[in-house]
């Protein structure tokens, strides 16, 4: 996949509203995970193994001397062939955020108790398009690193990579006249592969850290001002940023007390692998419960919103809590939502799903620098519904996704690759199943338009207003091919897939 970049050089790319209704703790707890979506059963995610913490290989790229009568640059950087500890999940990161990568990274592996090399595979070099705002604390933390997309690769333990800089071509002026010279980009300065084996559960997970309540957020952080002319200034003229956590206070957070926790019940039981399904008409009376006072009369007779879908907890797919910041970062609302895909090829199995996801939260947190998982829901290839970032599957998580857009949005990934490859029916039902739940709870219609502000990226200056799609692709906020064109060509079907569920 290659991006789009204004410089032409391309680039490309996964809640304070509560449900205060939950259902019975039995059927909590006692629905596995089997039972998530409508697909069938031998589809299902398995529930959690037996304990086996993850871990990250870390291993500095050198210079190639591979012979350029055989395709080498001179200038590349990569490892040879050798053995490696197992992994199931490769990228490649360097040391500034900043910084892109333009050039061609390929990698081999050998697949684990075979001793089976593949062939050279394609790993997705450009994602500077997502990660956190700039100016937001998570971005200005100092921990950030560029980063390639993770590629999924299966259980693993030997790897070989290479690193070819793209040429670049300049005219000089000679005592013979102007010629054309070719030479190498320069690659970012700390290039590292790094092997992600994702493990299976966390042997010190504790499920009380696992999520935070359900309830808004509490008090005002941080306040970004709308302008007094902006579309949608009669919304509100603030989109507040808001930092809690359930474990003590930090520098420029906010503590979630206890006052409300006992109107603000989690959706699920601490423990419970899936937030179940509920009808129509349960999701109707939490809606109702919720905003009773800010609905209108019409609103209140019909509301619009889906049946909220099954989706699998962080414990569901074997989440380290202890990876992840613990504050919880919060924006007003969710106005938008904004679909990728991961990138990370499709070569899983929906079994496998819960496993790819841990290594993508390994490699966004411990890898790249981010304070957790980057996308609020992802999606797999059975229809699966995952809860990414922590904070809260109903509230207004503060993601990192789309590059100047993570405020009053949220990020949906799918597991893949989908530049050429169609996604799968279920897929997309998924997504159209997730939105129009997620956004009902904000009032959102999954066919009209919204305003966000821009924070800043390759599109639109940062302040400026954007007119965009309530259910966009990434590329509709940054200059990037993200979701990849199969998928972006299905998000219509979504919208009006979405809409219909949400009675429209």
């Amino acid at each position: 996949m290659r991006g789009l970049l204004a410089s032409s050089i391309g680039v490309t790319c996964a809640a304070a509203l509560a449900l205060p209704l939950t259902p019975p703790a039995t059927a909590v707890t006692a629905r596995p995970a089997t039972t998530v979506q409508a697909a069938p059963a031998a589809a299902r995610p398995a529930g959690p193994a037996a304990p086996l913490a993850g871990s990250t290989q870390s291993l500095p790229l050198t210079p190639l001397s591979r012979d350029r009568a055989l395709g080498g640059t001179g200038a590349e950087q990569g490892l040879p062939r050798q053995d490696v500890r197992s992994f199931s999940l490769l990228g490649v990161v360097w040391d500034d955020p900043d910084a892109e990568l333009h050039g061609r990274v390929q990698v081999r592996t050998r697949a684990a108790g075979t001793g089976t090399w593949s062939a050279w595979q394609e790993v997705e070099t450009h994602n500077a398009d997502h990660g956190a705002d700039p100016d937001t604390s998570e971005r200005a933390s100092g921990h950030v690193r560029g980063a390639t997309a993770p590629l999924w690769v299966g259980e693993s333990d030997g790897v070989e990579v290479r690193v070819s800089p793209d040429a670049e071509q300049r005219t000089e002026d000679t005592a013979g006249g102007a010629r054309t010279v070719s030479s190498s980009l320069e690659l970012p300065a700390g290039m590292r592969l790094e092997l992600v084996d994702p493990g299976t559960t966390d042997p010190g997970r504790t499920a009380d850290a696992a999520h935070a309540p359900v309830g808004p957020p509490r008090s005002r952080a941080a306040t970004v001002r709308t302008p007094a002319d902006a579309p949608e200034a009669a919304e509100g003229t603030t989109a507040e940023l808001t930092e809690g956590t359930t474990e003590g206070t930090t520098a420029g957070a906010t503590v979630e007390s206890a006052e409300a926790s006992a109107a603000n019940a989690p959706l699920a039981a601490p423990g419970a692998t899936e937030i179940p399904a509920l009808d129509r008409a349960g999701t109707e009376r939490e809606l109702l419960t919720l905003r009773s006072g800010e609905l209108t009369a019409a609103q209140r007779a019909k509301p619009y919103i889906g049946p909220r879908p099954g989706i699998v907890t962080r414990r569901g797919w074997g989440a380290d809590e202890k990876l992840r910041e613990k504050k919880f970062v919060y924006t007003k609302k969710v106005k938008a939502a904004f679909v990728h895909h991961t990138a990370s090829g499709n070569k899983y199995k929906c079994s496998q799903a819960p496993s790819v996801i841990r290594g993508i939260y390994r490699y966004h947190v411990r890898s790249m620098g981010w304070r957790d998982i980057g996308y609020n829901f992802l999606v797999d290839k059975c229809g699966n519904i995952y809860e990414g970032r922590a904070g809260g599957v109903a509230k207004p998580v503060l993601g990192a996704h789309t590059l100047g857009f993570n405020s009053n949005s949220m990020g949906i990934a799918v597991l893949g690759t989908f530049t050429t490859t169609k996604p799968s029916a279920a897929a997309v039902k998924g997504v159209a199943r997730l939105t129009a739940w997620k956004l009902g709870l904000f009032g959102g219609n999954p066919n009209g338009k919204t305003y966000l502000k821009s924070g800043g990226g390759n599109l639109y200056r940062k302040g400026k207003n954007v007119r965009l799609n309530v259910i966009s692709g990434h590329r509709d906020g940054f200059a990037t091919e993200c979701p990849g064109r199969q998928l972006y060509g299905k998000l219509g079907s979504a919208r009006t897939t979405a809409a219909g569920y949400q009675g429209r």
